[in-house]
């Protein structure tokens, strides 16, 4: 097979895009994106709120997975996981980040630069509460990222975890974490069939936003 001829034949805006008037974009982008996941939803977008999180570990190596976006407003864009993972080791020692969207049904791509902060413990708390009662079962079993050398291990844990929220409802996992991402840039990212993309780029400046249109 030829990977290459296969890739080049694959169909690329093949359905109609929404248009984008930089122009008329707000003076936050928190707004804008406020926006944009509202139509991305309305449209049927398949999981906009899932987001690739990139980070970078000890040894300078960059990592990335995708996972959910848990809100957006005045703290930063923010994402939840366990303290102890790889994530929140590397966000430990580096605290900076990148996030990207893609919706792909729309021609869409949000990305998110910055610093990351863990939010306050009630928030993490509430957050984890919250998620549907397996998630918690999984996260309370949970050494994530470590090497599983049994399978065996796993179904003792889940069942271990399993008994302890039979037991409390409203036990915790200590080590779950929500943290926000605080942007320094946020791009929006339109594509176009012909190739004419608009990017409006938000840059901090201060307190301020100074907005930019780059070249496609």
């Amino acid at each position: 097979m030829n990977i290459r001829d296969l890739l080049r034949d694959l169909p690329v805006f093949a359905q109609p895009l929404p248009q984008f008037a930089p122009g008329d974009a707000p003076g936050h982008p928190h707004d804008l994106f406020v926006s944009w996941l509202g139509e991305a939803i309305a449209a049927g977008v398949a999981e906009p709120h899932a987001m690739s999180l990139s980070t970078v570990d000890a040894d300078g190596m960059p990592d990335t997975r995708t996972l959910l976006l848990k809100n957006v407003d005045d703290r930063g864009w923010q994402f939840a996981t366990d303290a102890d993972s790889a994530k929140g080791r590397q966000v430990a020692t580096r605290p900076l980040a990148a996030l990207g969207f893609h919706w792909r049904e729309q021609g869409r791509q949000v990305r998110v630069r910055g610093s990351v902060a863990s939010l306050d413990p009630q928030t993490s708390a509430s957050d984890f509460l919250a998620r549907p009662v397996g998630s918690r079962v999984a996260s309370l079993a949970s050494r994530q990222s470590e090497v599983l050398t049994d399978p065996a291990d796993l179904e003792h844990a889940l069942t271990a975890a399993e008994d302890a929220v039979k037991d409390n409802p409203d036990v915790l996992c200590e080590s779950h974490t929500v943290y926000a991402v605080t942007p320094v840039t946020v791009e929006f990212w339109q594509g176009d069939a012909q190739r004419r993309h608009v990017r409006l780029r938000y840059r901090r400046v201060g307190d301020s936003w100074a907005k930019e249109l780059l070249w496609p």
